[in-house]
């Protein structure tokens, strides 16, 4: 059985490929409240907030998987597509089917190559008759935006970058929905999962009352928990207020600040994808397991004639979830082996889930082992560690009784 050859460009999911980091509006808060920064895709971000204030990676998992958590997610990109052929623009560049969505739905999708594989995976938002807005990932801003420009510009829609226009601010877990319905005058019960709206947020302390009028309020997230984002003016007083005034109302619920080292850890449990890891411009959406957001009954979109050759001739790697029977974390990178110590695949993401207490793992290897059950084993500082396919994802919301 021939080794899986590892994708020749993967991005870090804490380092950055930029010499130069980038800010948020909120940088200079998340200093002021001691978090420990980290250069991610270009961005100086926080990974976690100080164990003094009940917070550190695990307990700001804990906090999201049993209260709420709230993240600045700031760096992320966002496109606005508008005009008569939005719809049509979007159906081009992206594998789900668009046209499906009413007004105030959103739907996971993906941008790709004419061979198939990842330019990335956006989340796309119906904002109006012909108005769509594409959520993309922060180390792809600029390529996402020139590509999607590129390839649109046959229909009669504009094209904007509105990244840098918004501080994004995510509020999730369980009691993300009683937070913030302390905080809008939208009823939120009436927002299903996947869609969006417009409302007040309302800002208020001793002294002073605010109203941010027409936000945009997004019933989304990437820890695979209820949750909302909120896109608020991207001044540094507005952002650094809406922020702490978060952090006041949310205190009877027991909200913390999280970083990126529990929104990793958070995706993961959930088997959510990360651009440079699970999905890449080497990997296509049948290796990737994503094919049910990819809708090949669509007449036509950007690395369809491609994807239907790859399914035809079958896929030699797929992604897998693994869970570790022996000590050990397998680590990103890191070679998957065969019980004779063969190497068969590696590793993508992999560390310890807090919540399940167990220490799992995404690793692409050859079809032939994929079944829950299969033993194998993963290099750890030279030694191959048992290792067992499992079932994903690796967490499953509880649902509401």
């Amino acid at each position: 059985m021939l080794a899986l050859r590892r994708p020749r460009s993967r991005l870090s999911a804490v380092e950055t490929t930029t010499p130069t980091a980038r800010k948020t509006a909120l940088n200079a808060v998340h200093r002021q409240m001691g978090a420990k920064m980290v250069d991610f895709n270009g961005w100086d971000m926080p990974v976690e907030y100080p164990a003094s204030m009940g917070c550190g990676i695990i307990n700001e998992h804990m906090a999201v998987r049993t209260g709420v958590g709230i993240f600045d997610v700031s760096h992320m990109g966002d496109i606005r597509l508008a005009g008569p052929q939005a719809l049509a623009a979007v159906q081009h560049i992206s594998m789900n089917d668009a046209s499906r969505l009413a007004i105030g739905q959103a739907q996971y999708s993906a941008l790709l190559y004419p061979q198939g594989t990842f330019v990335d995976d956006v989340i796309v938002h119906r904002l109006g008759e012909d108005e769509y807005l594409l959520v993309i990932n922060a180390g792809t801003r600029e390529k996402d935006f020139t590509w999607v420009r590129d390839n649109t510009r046959e229909f009669d829609c504009a094209v904007e970058n509105l990244s840098d226009d918004f501080t994004q601010i995510a509020i999730q877990g369980p009691k993300a929905v009683d937070l913030l319905q302390k905080m809008t005058d939208v009823d939120l019960s009436t927002v299903k999962f996947y869609w969006v709206t417009r409302g007040n947020i309302v800002l208020s302390n001793k002294s002073m009352r605010r109203y941010l009028g027409n936000t945009l309020i997004a019933r989304t997230g990437y820890t695979a928990e209820d949750g909302f984002e909120i896109y608020v003016p991207s001044d540094e007083p507005t952002s650094a207020w809406v922020w702490n005034r978060i952090l006041e109302v949310g205190k009877e619920f027991g909200v913390v600040p999280c970083g990126l080292g529990a929104r990793n850890t958070l995706r993961l449990e959930g088997k959510l994808p990360l651009y440079g890891h699970e999905i890449s411009d080497t990997i296509n959406v049948w290796e990737a397991g994503l094919d049910r957001f990819c809708k090949m009954e669509k007449p036509e979109f950007i690395g369809r004639a491609a994807l239907e050759k790859a399914k035809a001739k079958g896929v030699k790697r797929t992604l897998v979830g693994l869970e570790m029977v022996e000590r050990g974390i397998a680590r990103d990178g890191y070679k998957v082996l065969d019980n004779s110590g063969l190497e068969i695949g590696y590793v993508t993401s992999g560390s310890p889930a807090p919540f399940l207490k167990k220490n799992i793992a995404l690793a692409y290897v050859p079809p032939e082992v994929v079944d829950v059950g299969t033993a194998l084993k993963v290099e750890i500082r030279g030694q191959g560690v048992a290792a067992q396919v499992v079932s994903t994802p690796f967490y499953k919301r509880p649902k509401k009784t």
